[in-house]
């Protein structure tokens, strides 16, 4: 029972796929915030290292993440921005059953002249058991402005692929990690929301 709801529950947080995220949320709300939603679907294998114990080989899923674009990164480099993601941003939705992340998670944005990423970390817990989970998105060059080092901003074109090894799922569950390929897809939009409060993770 435990390896079948990590298979399910792990499996898409990876298809956080992460994600993207790929995309960073906000669980409060107020009047007029503008906020993202990325969305990843995808296919976990081969493996890649590992010996796999929860079974995510082969399983699909789909991942849902929020973020209010008014975020600020905790943490940046030259070409890399890094926000938190309070308990609630990321829903996973397997076989009809919602997963939601519990505790805080991360999104670094990487760009690069070779291809940019997108990569999300979370820790689950399920039937007791702590998983930790990342997840790495290879998008196209040129998919984010430098803008999105200041702020969460929607990549372009949308939608994208992803395709194993660039794009992988780690988790590590008993001391036990394992590396899977990713392939599928991953898109996002903006709207305004109706209402979206501050929260001190904009700081």
């Amino acid at each position: 029972m435990f390896f079948r709801t990590i298979r399910a529950s792990t499996l898409a947080l990876a298809a956080v796929l992460a994600s993207n995220g790929a995309t960073w949320a906000q669980s409060d709300q107020s009047p007029g915030t503008k906020i993202l939603t990325t969305v990843l679907v995808g296919t976990l294998g081969p493996i890649l290292s590992g010996s796999d114990p929860a079974g995510l080989d082969g399983q699909s899923a789909t991942v849902t993440v929020t973020a209010k674009e008014s975020l600020t990164p905790y943490k940046t480099t030259a070409n890399s921005a890094s926000y938190h993601l309070p308990a609630g941003a990321l829903i996973v939705d397997v076989n009809g059953t919602d997963y939601m992340s519990t505790k805080r998670s991360s999104m670094t944005v990487k760009l690069s002249g070779k291809g940019d990423s997108l990569t999300f970390k979370s820790s689950l817990i399920i039937d007791g058991f702590k998983v930790t989970v990342v997840d790495t998105s290879s998008l196209q060059a040129g998919s984010w402005s430098d803008t999105v080092l200041q702020h969460p901003a929607g990549f372009s074109p949308s939608p994208q692929d992803l395709s194993s090894p660039s794009s992988k799922f780690q988790y590590t569950v008993f001391g036990e990690k394992t590396v899977l390929g990713v392939t599928g897809t991953i898109s996002n939009s903006d709207a305004v929301s109706p209402a979206l409060a501050d929260n001190s993770l904009d700081r």
